[in-house]
């Protein structure tokens, strides 16, 4: 049984996790596939963005404790995983995640990681490693304190308390809140009006964006201007533009 499902629908590709008897739980296979589907998905044009999804209970519940108590100080130094994190972060189109059910640890750092969460009423987020005696290791801590704040990512991180879904909305960490069963069709729904945009506006505002977080106001408005003057060299701008003036549907190409 494959862990990884792969279903395109339109411009939309959902991958679902599909490890159910371990709660999701992110090991280096699954991390592995993956970045090979976004990697494969960057170079099909027919896809315009990714939702990513679990399990009505599961999102998923953490990295793979199994293979994580096999590693020692030297073995975590060589893990493969800081790579494997780096590749799902440089997939440039719109990357979603749908979660319902438990979004611990890395199944957590997974949701930050993408540009926009869906939640479900019943999910659930948190980065409990505290009570393992270790801490966030693929992000968490610089991802969440730039989403929820100084006050809510210090409680999470160093209580392990998970927060629920209309807690994780008031804070900023998703962007709606559906009821359970409706989650992913309302993600796919959002991917989908996203997708119709034109493709190299998407992957330069995402990379803007990105730079926002990432960097110091000043460099992030030079990187905003940069990548905007760019755009005045494509035909999707022209077409943009033309299709606004002439009031009728644009019909975007990605050139």
């Amino acid at each position: 049984m494959s862990e990884l499902l792969s279903q395109q629908s339109g411009r939309v590709l959902t991958l679902t996790l599909n490890r159910p008897q371990a709660r999701n739980a992110l090991n280096n296979a699954l991390l592995t596939q993956i970045a090979e589907a976004l990697e494969a998905a960057q170079q099909d044009e027919s896809i315009g963005a990714v939702v990513i999804t679990g399990n009505e209970r599961f999102f998923a519940a953490g990295a793979d404790l199994k293979e994580m108590a096999s590693r020692d100080m030297p073995a975590t130094l060589n893990d493969p995983r800081p790579q494997l994190w780096a590749r799902i972060e440089r997939f440039p189109k719109p990357l979603m995640t749908a979660v319902n059910g438990y979004a611990l640890g890395a199944g957590c750092e997974l949701a930050l990681l993408s540009d926009i969460i869906v939640a479900g009423d019943n999910a659930r987020f948190g980065l409990p490693e505290i009570m393992l005696g270790i801490m966030p290791g693929a992000g968490g801590t610089q991802r969440l304190i730039r989403s929820v704040g100084k006050a809510l990512a210090y409680r999470m991180v160093l209580s392990g308390e998970a927060i629920d879904a209309p807690q994780a909305l008031r804070a900023g960490l998703v962007a709606e809140v559906h009821p359970a069963a409706l989650t992913l069709e309302y993600a796919q729904k959002l991917a989908a009006s996203i997708a119709r945009h034109a493709p190299l506006a998407l992957q330069a505002a995402k990379n803007a964006l990105q730079q926002a977080q990432n960097t110091g106001l000043s460099q992030g408005l030079l990187q905003e201007r940069q990548l905007f003057t760019l755009l005045a060299a494509t035909e999707d701008r022209q077409e943009g533009i033309a299709a606004f003036l002439e009031k009728r549907p644009a019909e975007f190409k990605g050139r």
